[in-house]
């Protein structure tokens, strides 16, 4: 309560001093809460700051209007002290993930000067893949039931909080059957590879950061939820009535990133891999073509369904009092962006980004989303695509080039995994070019043995052999 009664005070003195959204008579001071880590938000973050975008539809309208813009980019490690500034008065329009978003929407419920709105989305995954558990490579666990009992790190109130409680649940436990340790990511990391924690629980991109870097190894994908993950756009409703045209420019301008990043998604991973310092084959496996985020700014009816999904677990943790979506989720903005292609647009779920083109070993075109495979090898600037994982491994093998980094769909799922971390499975009795199929964990393997007798699990190295 203390805290609450600080931070509505901040807010009454933010707004008394600084008028947040407003400096001088004739400037507009506009603050972008934004997380440069979070790579499934750079459409209105680390990417829609370095283009410059938004500045310049900015300075178009104060041309028109007689009035000068400029923009504060305020840079958070996550949802939580985002939500704090906006609470303070301190930030007009930023960005979270979903269970921050639901944090921040009840937070700002009862204080009308800093009521905020969902008003786009970012990036999201139907299946819930953006959050996932890893373990240390020499982990003898195999399903989350072998964590029973064992330090489990994650973000408290997160996505990938309420992922690893559904995950437990789905496995006949809760989250009283293991030691739960409240992290921020990086923390959790280093927890994970020092010992410290059995596994860790979280969201895009530390587990596949780990991955890729070989200290971990994917025991639980969220995607098992089936349950959708998103990141959104949040803005203050008193700033939106102020400042329409400058939400509608700011809308707009996450338009035109996204579609660059949809349209040049390896030349986007560069930039953003660049800028972060994330690597950028961990960036591309998460923003590449048949990525695990799917870049949209429409709001998708699926999305908000998982809003209402996430809701009671976050009541019950005390995070949030009651919050009405159909009061907090405003498409106003988006719908009119997008005009009368909006209702097609958000109904859509496909890949906006789809990997396609030629197969130069097995022929034929990469058509296919759920075989659809890629290679990037060392000193190309482009990268190589394959019909089938198969059929990838028979390029690379053929190849006298030392791989970057290879992508492969998992057999089951469709997950988008690194070639070199699947599972691999021979089935002799399937086509040549789908005989070798990568599954994301063991037990995933185990299920495809045990209906396809003669098949065995293969490491990479015994898979390319094999192809």
């Amino acid at each position: 309560m203390r805290t609450s009664v600080l931070l509505v005070g901040a807010a009454l003195a933010a707004t008394l001093l600084s008028a947040c959204g407003s400096g001088d008579s004739s400037t507009v001071t506009v603050n972008i809460g934004y997380q440069s880590k979070t790579i499934n938000t750079v459409t209105v973050g680390t990417l829609l700051r370095d283009r410059g975008t938004f500045e310049a539809k900015l300075a178009d309208l104060g041309k028109a209007k007689g009035v000068k813009y400029k923009v504060e980019w305020k840079d958070f490690a996550s949802g939580p002290p985002l939500t704090a500034a906006m609470l303070a008065g301190q930030v007009d329009i930023g960005s979270m993930g979903d269970a921050p978003v639901l944090v921040n929407g009840s937070k700002t419920r009862d204080h009308a000067d800093v009521r905020s709105e969902l008003i786009a989305i970012t990036g999201y995954n139907l299946r819930g893949s953006l959050n996932q558990v890893v373990v240390p490579v020499d982990s003898s666990a195999t399903t989350l039931a072998d964590l029973k009992g064992q330090v489990v790190s994650t973000s408290i109130g997160s996505a990938a909080h309420g992922m690893l409680s559904t995950g437990l649940t789905s496995a006949g436990m809760s989250l009283g059957d293991v030691r739960l340790l409240g992290q921020d990511p990086p923390v959790g990391a280093s927890a994970l590879t020092s010992g410290q924690a059995a596994a860790l629980a979280q969201f895009v991109p530390w587990p596949q950061s780990l991955v890729f870097q070989g200290k971990a190894r994917l025991l639980y994908d969220g995607g098992s939820t089936d349950i959708a993950t998103m990141h959104a756009v949040v803005a203050d409703q008193r700033f939106d009535q102020q400042h329409p045209d400058v939400v509608a420019a700011f809308l707009a301008a996450q338009r035109e990133t996204t579609d660059y990043l949809n349209a040049n998604p390896l030349e986007a991973a560069k930039k953003v891999a660049e800028l972060t310092g994330i690597p950028v084959e961990v960036v591309y496996l998460y923003n590449g073509p048949n990525g695990l985020v799917h870049f949209d700014p429409t709001i998708k009816a699926p999305l908000v369904d998982a809003l209402g999904k996430l809701l009671p677990f976050l009541k019950g943790l005390g995070a949030v009092g009651d919050l009405d979506l159909n009061q907090f989720v405003n498409d106003r903005y988006v719908r009119t962006l997008y005009g009368s292609d909006y209702d097609v647009r958000s109904a859509d779920t496909s890949a906006p980004s789809k990997l396609s083109g030629p197969d130069p070993v097995c022929g034929g075109t990469v058509q296919d989303p759920a075989t659809a495979s890629e290679v990037w090898f060392t000193g190309k600037d482009t990268t190589s695509v394959a019909r089938t994982p198969a059929c990838l491994l028979r390029q690379i093998a053929q190849s006298n080039a030392q791989v970057r980094v290879a992508y492969v769909p998992a057999a089951d799922t469709g997950l988008r995994l690194f070639a070199a971390e699947a599972v691999w499975v021979s089935d002799p009795g399937a086509p040549a070019d789908q005989r070798l199929l990568p599954f994301a964990v063991k037990p995933d393997a185990d299920r495809y043995l045990g209906t396809h007798p003669g098949s065995s699990i293969l490491d990479y190295k015994a898979a390319l052999a094999a192809r």
